[in-house]
């Protein structure tokens, strides 16, 4: 009877590329199958007159239960975020018409814009400031010091009827003793024509294309 042996290098190569494999879970979890393959060789083609000690064979069948039950549960997360994204965009179907409010910049189109401020802590003196589309002040107004929702009608500083684009709104305050205290980004309503699911953040779009995620969506109306 012949007798097919392995030469020593040759199992050492086995060995070294059975620890290498076994480091890299991330070559585990997306080739299960070749970590499969590799053992069954390994002890295939083991040398007969010095087997593998069979404390490190138990050892390497314990770290493939744990790689295929870390594989088992990489493919449940991955079903359930898919169910869950999938109930996700059928709850935000519904706010498709809607209008919902965002500090993201919305479309002024000559209708005005109800622009809903937040005071920030300790202010004493306000102002509305807007800004274009391209970043640039266009437009700045005294506030009382509120939340009381303001009305922009859409014109300059100079007087004239702005451009029908997009604007967003800050408000700047003073403190005591005139201290300036940090712009916070003022609420406006925009209509909900859109909802995409990219990745695992849902995203709306609004009239006009900007674009906001569903989770800084702060309030829902009925459109108008």
């Amino acid at each position: 009877m012949t007798i097919s042996s392995v030469t020593s290098t040759d199992t050492t190569n086995a060995s070294t590329f059975t620890s290498e494999t076994l480091s890299n879970s991330s070559v585990l979890s997306s080739d299960f199958e070749t970590f499969i393959k590799m053992l069954t060789t390994q002890a295939e083609y083991q040398d007969p007159l010095e087997p593998m000690d069979s404390s490190e064979y138990a050892a390497q069948l314990a770290q493939f239960s744990m790689v295929e039950q870390q594989v088992q549960s990489n493919d449940l997360l991955t079903a359930l975020t898919a169910q869950l994204s999938g109930s996700t965009m059928g709850q935000l179907a519904g706010w498709i018409g809607m209008e919902a409010r965002t500090t993201e910049p919305v479309l002024f189109d000559t209708d005005p814009i109800t622009v809903l401020p937040t005071p920030p802590a300790g202010a004493q003196q306000m102002e509305l400031v807007v800004y274009n589309n391209q970043g640039q002040e266009v437009d700045r107004n005294a506030l009382s010091v509120s939340t009381d929702p303001v009305v922009w009608a859409g014109v300059g500083q100079s007087g004239q009827p702005l451009p029908a684009g997009f604007y967003h709104f800050e408000v700047e305050a003073t403190g005591a003793n005139g201290i300036e205290l940090d712009s916070t980004k003022a609420e406006t309503y925009a209509r909900v024509v859109e909802v995409q699911n990219i990745g695992t953040e849902a995203t709306v779009v609004f009239s006009g294309g900007s674009e906001a995620l569903a989770s800084s969506v702060t309030a829902l109306r009925e459109g108008s």
